[in-house]
């Protein structure tokens, strides 16, 4: 018996209903999708930002400050570590800074620095490679690797070579320590010396702070000044 026009009428209906509520249903598990991808999104970068943070805290850790004694305030050269916005090559396992023009390539390995030997009075300066480029002058900012040991045993205190890049801060104007500030002005870019450097010249026998006491050795590369 062909169906009703009642009959039709509500299969009609019904079928639009169910229409909608597949539609319904298609909407709400979209949504619940895009929720789920945004709760997913947020947790990764909360993730990453965490991580970033740690590593931040890391870095800051292994810096050690080469300020004079008692200037706890300044600005850190070794914090720094700011290479020369010119600089574009890597300089050996150092990032973010290229060796001087015609320097010498020994200045792209990391120097061993041996302890020294016998009394340290006096503030003395050896160069190791002679620089060709011009001489360091009082208030510039100089681009520096360099290794620091104890006089008395070698031991290593502090390295911009485990940090990945050179150090940059200004150099003769009471910023770093003593020894530093009268040992590298007049040094040519390019050279690499060797200071070693009294206590009084340093931080001092009691130093505060973490900082080494007693005399120090620094082997230091001059890359350059801005």
């Amino acid at each position: 018996m062909p169906a009703t026009h009642l009959e039709q009428g509500v299969d009609a209906v019904s079928e639009r209903t169910q229409n909608r509520a597949q539609k319904s249903e298609r909407r709400l598990a979209a949504q619940l999708a895009a929720q789920k991808a945004a709760e997913a999104k947020r947790r990764r970068q909360a993730w990453a930002g965490g991580l970033a943070g740690v590593a931040v805290v890391a870095i800051l850790v292994t810096v050690f400050v080469l300020v004079a004694p008692g200037d706890d305030d300044e600005t850190e050269p070794a914090a720094a570590g700011t290479p020369s916005a010119a600089a574009s090559a890597p300089a050996g396992g150092v990032e973010g800074v290229e060796l001087p023009e015609g320097a010498d390539p020994a200045l792209n390995t990391a120097p061993t620095v041996t302890a020294g030997e016998g009394e340290l009075s006096e503030l003395v300066v050896t160069p190791l490679i002679e620089g060709t480029g011009p001489k360091v002058e009082s208030g510039q900012s100089i681009i520096a690797n360099y290794v620091g040991v104890l006089y008395g045993d070698g031991e290593e205190f502090d390295s911009s070579w485990s940090r990945g890049q050179p150090a940059t801060f200004p150099i003769g104007v009471g910023a770093v320590i003593p020894g530093w500030d009268q040992g590298l002005v007049g040094v040519t870019i390019g050279s690499r010396v060797q200071l070693d450097i009294p206590a009084e010249l340093a931080y001092g026998t009691e130093p505060a702070g973490g900082r080494p006491a007693g005399p120090l050795r620094f082997v230091v590369d001059v890359l350059g000044v801005e």
